[in-house]
């Protein structure tokens, strides 16, 4: 026998905690990036650098989300300049568990927000790095980036209704 006649997992079960993001043991996934063109996109957008990582986001326009869809999707990149295949697929696995135990995701303040697009380029660092601060660092730089999308969005667009350009503010006592 292989196995696969006694397999205890129900279809229904795998199906559904697919769609709240949650794995079979209740514990809350992350939606991630997965094609190539979703990189690239995320690579235009705000940039945030540590020591460990380089966060990239952007701001998904609200007609590309499915009603479904998590608020927050994250890709990693490890590049061969980090290490040999080792070392790269441990920094991956340390960032999946960094980003699934993250308060910020456990909590949903991603998903109350707008929905971003995030890309966590790791530096040797993160293989080094205490896991807690690894944690922390991460959590604080996913805050700091939306606070510039955020800032990125609210800022005036286009020219000014009075007529005036942007450049013609008053400066001062003439």
């Amino acid at each position: 026998m292989n196995g696969h006649d006694t397999d205890s997992r129900d279809s229904d079960s795998l199906k559904n905690s697919s769609r709240t993001g949650a794995n079979s043991k209740g514990l809350r996934t992350f939606a991630r990036l997965k094609k190539r063109s979703e990189f690239l996109a995320v690579a235009k957008g705000a940039r945030i650098h540590d020591s460990v990582f380089t966060v990239q986001a952007i701001r998904r326009p609200g007609d590309e989300i499915p009603p479904l869809a998590p608020a927050a999707r994250f890709g990693l990149t490890v590049t061969k300049k980090t290490g040999n295949s080792v070392e790269r697929n441990r920094i991956r696995r340390r960032l999946r568990e960094v980003l699934r135990l993250s308060s910020s995701i456990q909590n949903n303040s991603l998903s109350d927000r707008a929905a971003h697009d995030y890309v966590i380029v790791a530096r040797r660092e993160a293989l080094s790095r205490d896991f807690s601060d690894l944690t922390r660092e991460l959590s604080r730089a996913i805050e700091r980036i939306d606070k510039r999308l955020a800032s990125r969005s609210e800022a005036p667009r286009g020219p000014r209704r009075d007529g005036a350009s942007r450049t013609d503010a008053p400066q001062g006592p003439a």
